[in-house]
């Protein structure tokens, strides 16, 4: 593996952080971020983030998680972060098909391995790195056990565009245009562009401030909106996962109720079938609790760290 860049500096992750450039096997480049744990370490948490992040925003998660014993492996999905863009307009994200996300994270697995990261290994992730995180664990990714921040099994679709989002998606590969972006899916540069008090992320203005200091000084790390064949994508492995028996291993997943990008009933159907989850809802919250108020971003956290724990202990 090649060492590729990690912006330290925004990113606000423990020391000893680095990156490396890993390939998919289809070719695909992708970057791979990662911290050591503090001491002698507890295993390593494959962190799978959501549409349009990249490793530098999970720095100060991975600083958490290093206090707490843990080492953190962040991967940059396709077509997005500093990993291959695919299509000729950088600012799309597109992806034809949600399994060759599954590329994605087989190469994840392999990085860790060959960089000698501690195991056991434990899954956490977030909105589309959920929907992304839940098809590995049911195709037996093999960690002890899974957490789940605001999990991409159901989108928000504007009212506008309900009655035709899904004939329009399913028929954009068919018309030529997968690689459009999707109409009404929010402007480019969302955090440069929305004033806080109208964000729909987070409530909390130091962590809205963080994610605007990182793509101002590295512009190369953000993403405009979806294209419609990532939709239609999306909108295809979400029906077949809502069709899918749950793996057996501990969960725990958490949502809040201010969240208007995912939709809860599909998570609470899940977990309502779950053998061993847990589901929290967090009042007040919105969509990134790792980056919400302190006091809900520590609850997420303690409750995260208690799964990893418990699921390391042997039976």
């Amino acid at each position: 593996m090649d060492p590729a860049p990690l912006h330290a500096e925004v990113a606000e992750g423990p020391p000893g952080g680095a990156a490396h450039w890993i390939r998919a096997e289809d070719g695909v480049r992708l970057r791979l971020g990662h911290w050591p744990a503090a001491g002698t370490g507890r295993g390593t948490v494959l962190l799978v983030p959501g549409r349009s992040e990249y490793v530098e925003k999970y720095g100060r998660t991975a600083a958490d998680l290093a206090a707490a014993g843990y080492a953190t492996a962040v991967i940059d999905l396709r077509g997005q972060g500093l990993a291959d863009r695919l299509l000729s307009d950088p600012m799309l994200g597109h992806v034809a098909d949600f399994g060759h996300y599954q590329r994605d994270i087989r190469a994840m697995l392999a990085g860790v391995r060959a960089l000698g990261l501690p195991g056991p290994l434990h899954l956490l992730s977030h909105s589309m790195g959920g929907c992304i995180a839940l098809r590995a664990l049911v195709e037996g990714l093999p960690v002890a056990s899974a957490a789940f921040s605001a999990p991409m099994w159901g989108i928000v679709v504007t009212p506008a565009l309900r009655p035709i989002a899904r004939i329009v998606a399913g028929a954009a590969g068919t018309l030529g245009i997968a690689g459009r972006a999707a109409p009404g899916s929010g402007p480019p540069h969302y955090v440069q562009v929305t004033p806080f008090e109208e964000n729909r992320l987070t409530r909390d203005p130091d962590q809205y401030a963080y994610m605007q200091r990182q793509t101002r000084a590295h512009p190369e790390l953000s993403l405009g909106p979806p294209s419609l064949g990532w939709v239609n994508a999306a909108l295809v492995e979400m029906r077949r996962l809502a069709r899918l028996a749950p793996p057996r291993l501990p969960a725990y997943g958490a949502i809040g109720s201010r969240e208007s990008i995912v939709t809860i009933p599909p998570v609470r159907r899940m977990f309502a079938r779950w053998p061993g989850a847990r589901l929290e809802i967090y009042e007040g919250a919105e969509h990134e609790l790792l980056m919400e108020r302190p006091a809900l971003r520590r609850r997420f956290l303690d409750a995260v760290l208690a799964l990893f724990a418990a699921a390391a202990v042997p039976a």
